[in-house]
């Protein structure tokens, strides 16, 4: 069998239609074609297996147990009480461990069998909610800052996020053909792509808004980041920042995770040239010859900073300003009820926090699936608001309750109380904070545990904590369970790299903001030797630390790990301080 390149399916796809129509509709086996593996990404799905059940399986000379793992398309990871009920029935109908809220603010259903895929795409769509451009080399679902500091402001930057998604869409109608019986007409296949061309993007790419003094997107973990500036409540316009990245490989010193650097203001107006003008340069500049060497960040690196800025200003038909001063106090959630700043007095509206562990969403030892769809209904049951309740998902994996009238919180708390989704209230810091992704068993790059094994490692470092008094310092965790960094475990002040089953590497020492990489302290470790690791850091930590010093910072002023790289915001060191 011959095996094609990505650039080679990508070119010969008939604008990503394929040969799915045929593969979906083979009996014979629960997979696609290998081709069409690639091309369903584009359509937001990833073909996997359960690989807690391959040995099994390959012994009794069975197939493994094909599944597909579905994300939406959800800029800024907001949707409405009616949606969230009419997502929650698709999960208890096609899919297995209920809703999961990604670090991109998207949901994803797992365990998806062949032969429902359809069926479950038509439901989503129904939902009034797709799945195109979720995944695949083209941009991904725009991350936009979900706890609002100034209310006006965030709704005008989501306005902006939604208008940039669907600008950004592929124009192919593969999508709506292949999920959503529409005909296929003349000339479909060869459907001008102005943005993307006939080869799409080299790599993914990845778009962030985010609103200081929070960085809950990572801002700088993104392809292109936006980062709003806020005058006396309106936004003046963005800060724009190209080439970060959080994926590598072990052992590959050309792969590597980066940091966005500044290049300067724009308008709001200009949003949509910038955007278009950094995607078609990538597009246009970027490695097709090595994969691993796609994303924007090495076409950065490889080219030069100026270079590549001075071609988007000339794509673009403007020059750049200098970046105007922003500055960040930190880059997690804030919980609990917090009161728009702009809704005025005890009839004002609320925003409601709640802590997702892994942002998985399920009836196991919690109803929290049965929670969320009871405070939909109730929210629905309240009637017409001002602005409309919505549900946002953060980019750490939490879930916001967004617009709640004051007449109905008393309602919220005690259905937030009698469905066990009140961890934010007694949960330590760490365990607020941590980020997972979902790795085994169904992620076919994980090495190691991520998800399943958050919990018991939080209870691990929450007891050095104790031991050293330390429970209530907020330090954040990630864990991944391969280095090509979904849960962006890069910018962890602590962090677990999976290595292999059981072994990772330790990574210390990022901002608490999300402006600095960890860098690696020890590799391809065990939990007893992780935690022998960390206590003596610990023990320094809480002798010689200064007032309000995050442990990230602590450890690299006393010199324990090495400087990360950290964000250029090329702004005067004085603007920032």
């Amino acid at each position: 069998m011959t095996t094609h390149s990505v650039e080679d399916i990508k070119k010969s796809s008939a604008r990503l239609r394929g040969t799915l129509l045929e593969s979906l509709a083979n009996p014979i086996t629960g997979a696609l074609a290998e081709d069409d593996q690639t091309l369903i990404k584009y359509h937001g799905s990833y073909q996997q297996d359960d690989r807690d059940l391959r040995e099994e399986r390959r012994r009794q000379k069975l197939e493994p147990a094909y599944q597909f793992m579905i994300r939406t398309r959800t800029p800024g990871g907001v949707v409405t009480p009616e949606q969230w009920l009419k997502l929650d029935r698709i999960a208890t109908t096609y899919a297995e461990r209920g809703l999961r809220i990604t670090t991109r603010q998207a949901f994803q259903f797992h365990g998806v069998i062949k032969r429902e895929l359809k069926a479950t795409m038509q439901a989503i769509n129904a939902a009034l909610i797709d799945t195109l451009a979720a995944c695949g080399d083209v941009n991904r679902n725009i991350a936009v800052a979900a706890n609002p500091h100034e209310s006006a402001a965030h709704a005008f930057v989501h306005a902006q996020a939604a208008a940039l998604s669907a600008h950004l869409l592929p124009n192919t109608r593969a999508y709506y053909e292949i999920w959503l019986d529409e005909e296929r007409v003349a000339g479909s296949g060869e459907e001008e792509e102005r943005i993307y061309g006939a080869a799409y993007l080299p790599r993914k790419f990845k778009i962030g808004f985010a609103i200081p003094p929070y960085n809950d997107v990572d801002v700088f973990a993104q392809d292109l980041g936006f980062i709003a500036i806020v005058e006396d409540g309106v936004v003046a316009g963005y800060n724009v920042s190209v080439g970060g990245g959080m994926g590598a490989t072990h052992g590959d010193p050309e792969t590597y995770p980066r940091l966005a650097d500044v290049i300067g203001f724009i308008t709001p107006d200009q949003v949509t040239a910038i955007a278009e003008a950094v995607i078609t340069t990538q597009r246009d500049w970027g490695n097709r010859v090595l994969r691993k060497r796609a994303r924007l960040k090495y076409t950065i690196d490889d080219r030069g900073l100026d270079a590549f800025t001075q071609e988007v200003e000339r794509r673009a038909g403007f020059p750049l300003p200098p970046a105007r001063r922003f500055d960040f106090v930190h880059n997690g959630d804030r919980f609990g009820w917090i009161e728009s700043d702009d809704s005025g007095g005890d009839d004002g509206l609320w925003h409601l926090t709640l802590r997702i562990v892994a942002g998985r969403i399920q009836d196991r030892s919690q109803p929290h699936l049965t929670g969320l769809r009871a405070i939909a209904q109730a929210l629905l049951d309240a009637g017409d608001a001002t602005r409309p309740p919505e549900f946002r998902m953060t980019a750490n994996q939490n879930l916001v309750i967004a617009n709640v009238p004051a007449a109905l919180r008393a309602r919220i708390d005690a259905l937030v109380a009698s469905h066990g989704l009140g961890e934010h209230a007694h949960a330590s810091p760490v365990r607020r904070n941590a980020i997972a992704c979902v790795a085994l068993p169904t992620c076919g790059l994980a090495m190691a545990e991520a998800e399943r094994y958050l919990p018991d490692f939080l209870t691990h470092i929450e007891t050095l904590l104790d031991r050293h008094g330390l429970r209530e310092q907020p330090i954040n965790i990630r864990i991944s369970g391969c280095p090509n960094g979904c849960s962006r475990p890069y910018l962890g002040e602590i962090a677990l790299v999976g290595k292999a089953p059981g072994r990772y590497n330790l990574m210390l020492g990022a901002s608490h903001k999300g402006e600095r990489l960890n860098t690696l302290y020890r590799e391809n470790i065990d939990e007893p030797e992780i935690i022998k690791a960390l206590d003596p850091l610990f023990a320094q930590y809480a002798a010689g630390r200064a007032s309000g010093e995050y442990f990230g910072d602590f450890l690299v002023r006393s010199g324990l790990v090495r400087t990360g790289i950290v964000a250029t915001k090329a702004l005067p060191l004085e603007l920032v301080a």
